[in-house]
């Protein structure tokens, strides 16, 4: 099995450091880089291609959510952890908005870091279990509030695109699952998300597989 390739994008050198040899213990992980900002941390993606950057919030010059903002735009297979000291909500919403796969905060064991980012890696999504029930609350009160709104549901097709989205399929393979251009599936994802009234493909999953629309197996 190929070895899981991964960037860090952490300002402070130590913690970069401690969370390199932590990383470097597992056998099928390799670290390829580190940015202490991050627009070094966008940069180093497009040169070294990552599987999957683990990333800081709090970086100087671009911040975590605009890093991850670009790296997902340009490169959608590349995987983005979180890593964070914070778990206020105007960091973890804006992220997962943004497109990261997963936020964990740094009172994680080792172990639960090993098991986020293989689990991120693996098309998943993974949550620090002290977010995880703010994340459904937030969820289930825009179902509340917008119910009437959603019962007229998805096309056939737009299940379609989401189901493959709960896979962790970025666009392109969607459009080649589906013989469609990237551009198609971004409108699919589009109107996805306003008949569901969420901002992101995250929520619009879990909305998805709460109505029994679509499965994560």
């Amino acid at each position: 099995m190929s070895a899981i390739k991964i960037l860090l994008a952490e300002d402070h050198c130590i913690v970069r450091e401690g969370t390199r040899r932590l990383l470097e213990r597992l056998q099928d992980v390799e670290v390829i880089g580190e940015a202490a900002d991050g627009g070094e941390a966008v940069r180093l993606v497009d040169a070294l291609d990552p599987n999957l950057v683990l990333m800081d919030v709090c970086l100087p010059g671009l911040n975590g959510i605009e890093a991850t903002r670009l790296i997902k735009t340009h490169h959608p297979d590349t995987r983005v952890l979180i890593l964070s000291a914070y778990a206020d909500d105007h960091y973890v919403f804006p992220l997962l908005e943004a497109g990261a796969d997963g936020y964990l905060l740094k009172t994680a064991t080792s172990a639960e870091l090993e098991k986020a980012l293989r689990a991120v890696c693996a098309g998943e999504m993974a949550l620090d279990p002290h977010l995880v029930g703010r994340v459904v609350a937030r969820l289930n009160r825009r179902s509340t509030a917008h119910a009437e709104a959603r019962q007229e549901g998805l096309t056939e097709r737009e299940i379609q695109v989401l189901q493959l989205a709960a896979h962790g399929k970025a666009n392109k393979q969607i459009g080649e699952a589906l013989s469609l251009s990237p551009y198609t599936v971004q409108a699919h994802l589009r109107n996805i998300f306003a008949k569901l009234n969420v901002t992101d493909r995250t929520e619009a999953v879990a909305f998805a597989v709460a109505q029994g629309w679509i499965s994560l197996r």
